[in-house]
């Protein structure tokens, strides 16, 4: 492999932002290092660049499109560089810039632009459709992102409330010695979405709105018999739902409303043999057009790196056990058969 060399000058040379560009003892460098692979080396503002030619090529748009946020005050961070790793390079196909703007959620607090084709697709997915669903692993933006469009929502009083929800499902610790009512009880479990309101909104604005029932964190079961019109509804780790618990929730969505319901079909905590309606709802809706369902994947992921190589190690086990499981019911079988 042939390894070619770019001299790189990023004007003005200006110290501030140089440094935020590198980040502290140059951590961001050597992510985007890791990432391409490509090997950077710095000196003030002048940067040289050893790669192939798409590494290269990549590592030039990078660095320019970080150097030029930092003009804007942006105070760069390791997730915020991954995030446009992850988005695709010029080697890779781009969006159209306008449809990129169209997708920018603006909140109160801050605005929040999708990242990556599978993000987009979920954004795009929850404006055109009343009910949706995002499958994935942890740390893809899920929530977030459904959060932020509901925030949104709100903010332009498309909707009149928001209504955000988790089934109470114990993931190996038991609720029942926890103290206080169901609702007590299951508050720690909400405490992601709590987390995304507060970023988005303010905390003194979101505990308002909590008091004047405009917002509504709540415990699936609280849901049952209820008619949820002109609100914004999220549904977070729907795997923990039952068939009849989906069911449930999706009929209880009225007029003017627009539901999302998000899930992992790998992080399943339901009693052994019970089954999932997050599993069930996509085998019973597949094929009706008015609903979107979004697929996440171990590169979508915007946490930690680590992260998406954990979750990639986890699938690739569950496909090796899958493969063996498979070849010892054929060899028993050919066994009884013999």
């Amino acid at each position: 492999m042939t390894t070619h060399t770019l001299s790189l000058s990023l004007v003005p040379d200006n110290a501030q932002r140089l440094a935020n560009l590198c980040g502290r003892l140059n951590e961001h460098i050597r992510q985007i290092e890791n990432f391409l692979p490509l090997k950077i080396q710095q000196r003030g503002n002048l940067f040289q660049l050893s790669g192939t030619e798409t590494a290269i090529s990549d590592g030039r748009y990078i660095l320019e499109s970080l150097y030029h946020s930092t003009a804007q005050g942006d105070v760069l961070t390791p997730k915020i560089i991954h995030l446009l790793l992850q988005e695709g390079m010029p080697s890779q196909a781009k969006p159209d810039a306008g449809i990129e703007e169209t997708l920018l959620i603006k909140t109160p607090k801050t605005s929040v632009k999708p990242r990556g084709s599978h993000q987009r697709e979920y954004v795009k997915s929850i404006q055109r459709h009343d009910i949706n669903f995002a499958i994935g692993p942890a740390g893809t933006g899920k929530t977030y992102l459904a959060v932020a469009c509901a925030v949104e929502a709100l903010a332009k009083e498309q909707v009149s409330r928001l209504l955000l929800v988790r089934p109470a499902v114990e993931a190996g610790e038991k609720l029942g010695f926890l103290p206080g009512d169901l609702a007590q009880k299951i508050d720690p479990y909400l405490r992601p979405l709590y987390d995304a309101l507060y970023e988005m909104l303010g905390f003194e604005k979101v505990e308002r709105l909590i008091e004047k029932n405009i917002i509504e964190v709540a415990p699936l079961a609280y849901m049952r018999g209820r008619t949820l019109n002109n609100s914004f509804i999220i549904l977070d780790e729907s795997q923990n739902t039952t068939c009849s618990q989906m069911k449930m929730f999706l009929t209880r969505i009225g007029f003017g409303s627009t539901a999302v319901i998000t899930g992992d079909v790998t992080q399943i905590d339901l009693p052994k043999g019970t089954r999932s309606g997050l599993v069930h709802v996509t085998q019973v809706l597949d094929g009706i057009e008015e609903i979107g369902f979004t697929y996440f994947n171990a590169k979508d992921v915007v946490r930690h790196r680590l992260v998406q190589k954990i979750v990639e190690a986890y699938d690739e086990f569950d496909r090796n056990s899958v493969a063996t499981l498979g070849a010892q019911e054929t060899s028993q079988i050919y066994e009884r058969d013999s």
